[in-house]
C-alpha cells in the first residue's frame, strides 16, 4: 500500500450519503476511511410548512443554503413540486454547499471563498443591500440565528425553510470500539459540534477516552473550541474541503 496516508485508518463521522468522496480521496492516499454516520437525517416535522413555502417561492429574491444536506433535501422537495423560480438569486454558506449544488446541476450560486460559515456569507458584497428584500434559508431545523439577524438588521424578510432535521443514530459501535482500543482508528473527521457530541454519546462513558486521545481533525474554530470544552486533547481546524481535510491529515502524520 502506498500513498501520504499509507496504513492509516481515518473515522469519518459524516451523515450517511456524505461521505463517498472523501473516503475515495482517503483511500487513494493509502488510508482507509472507517464510516460512523454521527448524525441521522430524517425528514422534516412539519412537511406541509416547507410545501407550503415551495409554493410561494417566487416572492422571495434570494435563496441561502447552509450546508450540503440542505442542498440535497432543497432540491428534492423543490423538484418534487415545482422548477425553481429564474429569478431567484442563489448563495450558499461555503464552497462544498456551492459544489453540492452543481453537482445538482445548479450553476451561479455566490459563496464566500474559504472557510464558509454564517458570517463569511454575510460578508459578501452581495449580502450587503438588502433591505427590502426577502430572503429564504433552507435549513434542518435548529440551528444557529446569526445569519437571519444579521440580514434582518440590514432590513431583510428572512424566512426558513426547514427541509430535514438531524437525530442521534442508532448503532452498534462495539466493533468499533474494539478496533479502537487495539490502536485501529488513528484519526477522526467531525464536522459539526452536534456530530462531536453525537459521538460522544455513541461511544459512552467508558470509551469516550478513545476519542479524547485520538488526533481530531474539525472545519471550524467554533467546533475547535467545543471540542475543547469536551476535553479533546489534539485538534486541528482545516479548510472545509475534502481536498484540504486529506491535505491535513497528511501533513499531521508526516510529523509523528
Amino acid at each position: 500500500m502506498s500513498g501520504s496516508l499509507a496504513g492509516r485508518s481515518v473515522l469519518v463521522t459524516r451523515p450517511e450519503g456524505l461521505a463517498g468522496r472523501l473516503a475515495e480521496l482517503l483511500r487513494a492516499e493509502g488510508a482507509e476511511a472507517v464510516l460512523l454516520p454521527a448524525i441521522e437525517i430524517l425528514p422534516p416535522r412539519d412537511p406541509a410548512a416547507l410545501a407550503a413555502l415551495i409554493d410561494r417561492l417566487d416572492e422571495f429574491d434570494i435563496a441561502i443554503f447552509v450546508s450540503p444536506t440542505a442542498a440535497s433535501r432543497a432540491h428534492a422537495a423543490v423538484s418534487a413540486r415545482r422548477a425553481w423560480p429564474g429569478r431567484l438569486r442563489l448563495a450558499a454558506i461555503g464552497g462544498a454547499t456551492a459544489r453540492a449544488l452543481r453537482d445538482l446541476g445548479i450553476e451561479g450560486v455566490v459563496a464566500p471563498q474559504g472557510r464558509g460559515d454564517s458570517e463569511a456569507l454575510a460578508a459578501l458584497p452581495e449580502m450587503a443591500q438588502v433591505r427590502g428584500r426577502r430572503i429564504v434559508i433552507f435549513r434542518g431545523e435548529g440551528g444557529r440565528e446569526a445569519l437571519r439577524e444579521a440580514l434582518e438588521a440590514r432590513g431583510a424578510f428572512v424566512a426558513y425553510a426547514e427541509c430535514y432535521r438531524r437525530a442521534l443514530p442508532r448503532a452498534d459501535v462495539g466493533p468499533l470500539i474494539g478496533r479502537w482500543r487495539n490502536g485501529g482508528i488513528d484519526a477522526v473527521s467531525v464536522t459539526s459540534t452536534e456530530g462531536l457530541e453525537n459521538l460522544l454519546a455513541l461511544l459512552g462513558p467508558a470509551a469516550a477516552p478513545l476519542l479524547r486521545a485520538t488526533p481530531l481533525f474539525v472545519p471550524h474554530p467554533r467546533i475547535a473550541e467545543a471540542a475543547a470544552g469536551l476535553g479533546m486533547g489534539r485538534v486541528a481546524v482545516t479548510e472545509a474541503s475534502d481536498e484540504a481535510l486529506v491535505a491535513a491529515l497528511a501533513a499531521f502524520f508526516a510529523r509523528v
